[in-house]
């Protein structure tokens, strides 16, 4: 059985690689992550373009720090979503700061709170993409088909029971988006970067 305190193999592998300086780790990580990267920014700023921006800092971050990734703090999946949040979120202090500078309108207040919305929906979204694929394919039947448990579990080819199951649990994970200390939550995942 393995220990807990020991990182997953390739999440080591892949840091070494990338100590290494080997550009074809950089592109499969890139591979596996982009998607999430991007996703997550976009959710937080609400641009496309400046989400292309934070996926390509998060990406050179890596690439020129990758000792600042330690395996045995958690998943690298986690630690690429934390960079990306952190990066996000302070580009949108940063934009927001100075669109209210020049419009001399809104709080600082307001900005916290869109910051803090912002941060639940990255959650979120990467609960989602975290949560087991059954899981995840009960959920998206129920909230994009407007599917219920019956129908979810024809769909699924799974009993009703197992149908009701999966919903429920998919959305006590989702749940805890807006608990920054829940179990799973990345750490460091809060509204505050």
């Amino acid at each position: 059985m393995a220990r807990e305190d020991v990182p997953p193999r390739w999440d080591r592998t892949m840091q070494q690689r990338l100590a290494r300086g080997e550009a074809a780790a950089l592109c499969e990580l890139y591979d596996r992550f982009a998607s999430l990267v991007h996703g997550l920014a976009h959710r937080v700023l609400g641009d496309e373009h400046a989400a292309d921006g934070i996926t390509r800092e998060v990406f050179v971050h890596v690439w020129e720090h990758p000792d600042s990734y330690d395996p045995r703090q958690g998943p690298l999946r986690t630690w690429v979503a934390t960079l990306t949040h952190r990066l996000a979120v302070r580009r949108l202090r940063t934009t927001e700061t100075a669109a209210r500078a020049l419009e001399g309108s809104g709080s600082a207040e307001e900005l916290e709170q869109r910051v803090r919305s912002a941060a639940v929906a990255a959650r979120a979204d990467y609960i989602v993409q975290s949560m087991p694929a059954p899981l995840r394919s009960a959920l998206e039947r129920a909230y994009f088909q407007r599917r219920d448990y019956r129908q979810t579990a024809t769909d699924l080819g799974i009993t009703q029971d197992e149908a009701r199951r999966r919903l429920r649990l998919g959305l006590q994970l989702l749940s805890t988006a807006h608990d920054t200390q829940a179990p799973g939550a990345p750490p460091g995942y809060g509204g505050a970067a």
